[in-house]
């Protein structure tokens, strides 16, 4: 871990102090009642924190974050941050991760929640526990736009703290992670302020046991979550391996559709698809070739020369190959035109429909750049690989006839230019974007 990394954790250890200490000298005193509370919300948070999931890129997902935030409506004051980050510094060593990154998370949620109880606060919120017999609509009306207001920041400024350590670990540009972060993770936000806010006026309305009674739910809806994204990450397993299996056969394209898809992810991104298209993008790039598994192409994959035209006519049916495949799997059947068009040229030269201009799936258009771009960065036994200028000079000559002149415009622009080739060092040992994943509540 680099050094910057570590100086920028200490950064944020000393406003984590900050916040506690600022907290602790605008109220000092903590009532039994909200020592109870504290007592109750660190034990469900160090519950959800030992059901803690992997998810894909070594990220974690948990529903500690739902008792951490609602300590910001229950016990507003610098009891509540110092209990969180003892509790993350606690359930970090356990889990034995890298001291660097446990003391990061664990004072990512001080700081986080220190702004949060200011926000609230600051806004007219005060603690629940301090309403006699609080109904729900009262202190909605009351408070509820002072505890959004509150969670907004606590989920801002995570990710705007997470996607900064990693830029700084990594070398990637701040705002492309800050919006890849919170794009993967705003739906979820939004969703969770609401239960933090219930399941806060349950605690102060009814007490510890019926708040006990509403985490079951809550804690079953996690489960149901934690299937689904296991089911979806085994389901984008098996497409890798298929992929591999079929790149096994030509070992000057090893790993070539993993990186065309990271290509196209990077090139998606900058023309401003939602994050839907950008996943349906990025599938459709990693299954491109995935027509080429069929016994004809075998032969012609292990050719290290040049391809006659019969070899070449043959290569040219493998995107309607891979369409019909991709087109037995009914949940991928809105790929198959991506799949089916990626060969196919902006002047309706190419194949297999010869269509041309916007006729051709965005899809496609965006997967035209990426296999090029790759293919000619790849050495090949016939010629060695392109540079950069020789990439960026191909795609302006081909501009209007092969490419979109469009996308051909925005991809030679310096901002994702630089995405695309700025960063050395990245799988395969190709200028590729290297898309670093992180919860938006810790690193990993």
């Amino acid at each position: 871990m680099r050094n910057t990394t570590k100086h920028f954790v200490a950064v944020v250890g000393a406003f984590a102090a900050s916040g506690v200490l600022a907290l602790f000298y605008w109220h000092p005193d903590v009532s039994r009642a909200e020592v109870t509370a504290i007592a109750f919300l660190s034990a469900l948070a160090i519950g959800a924190e030992m059901l803690a999931f992997v998810l894909s890129r070594k990220a974690r997902g948990s529903i500690a974050f739902i008792p951490y935030l609602a300590t910001v409506l229950i016990v507003p004051s610098w009891l509540a941050v110092a209990a969180v980050v003892l509790v993350k510094l606690v359930m970090e060593s356990l889990a034995r991760n890298d001291q660097v990154k446990a003391a990061f998370n664990a004072l990512t949620h001080g700081v986080t929640l220190a702004l949060a109880i200011f926000v609230y606060v600051g806004l007219g919120g005060a603690s629940l526990l301090e309403i006699p017999n609080p109904s729900l609509g009262v202190i909605t009306t009351q408070y509820g736009w002072a505890a959004l207001a509150a969670f907004m920041t606590s989920f801002f400024v995570n990710t705007l703290l997470v996607s900064a350590v990693i830029a700084l670990d990594t070398g990637e540009r701040v705002f492309v992670l800050i919006r890849q972060i919170g794009i993967t993770t705003i739906g979820v936000d939004l969703l969770a302020t609401p239960i933090v806010f219930v399941f806060s006026w349950v605690y102060a309305s009814f007490g510890a046991m019926a708040a006990a009674a509403a985490w079951v739910p809550i804690v079953g809806i996690r489960h149901v979550n934690r299937v689904n994204l296991e089911l979806e990450e085994t389901n984008q397993e098996l497409l890798q391996l298929m992929v591999k299996s079929i790149e096994a056969r030509d070992p000057y394209t090893s790993g070539h559709s993993r990186r065309v898809s990271t290509y196209a992810v990077a090139i998606a991104r900058s023309l401003g698809l939602s994050q839907r298209e950008v996943n349906d993008v990025s599938t459709a790039a990693l299954l491109h070739d995935v027509g080429k598994i069929y016994e004809k192409y075998a032969p012609i994959l292990t050719n290290p020369g040049r391809l006659s035209p019969d070899e070449w006519a043959t290569m040219q049916e493998h995107p309607v190959d891979g369409a019909n495949l991709v087109a037995t799997i009914t949940r991928m059947r809105e790929l198959v035109p991506a799949v089916r068009h990626h060969h196919e040229n902006w002047d309706g030269s190419g194949y297999p429909d010869r269509i041309a201009g916007e006729t051709i799936p965005l899809a496609s258009r965006i997967i035209m750049f990426a296999d090029t771009i790759d293919a000619m960065t790849s050495e090949r036994p016939y010629r060695k690989a392109l540079t950069e200028q020789e990439v960026r000079a191909e795609i302006l000559r081909c501009r209007g006839k092969q490419f979109d002149p469009e996308i051909a415009d925005r991809l030679v622009t310096a901002g994702i230019w630089r995405t695309l080739f700025g960063h050395p060092g990245t799988p395969d040992s190709k200028p590729i974007l290297s898309l670093v994943g992180s919860d938006v509540r810790d690193t990993a």
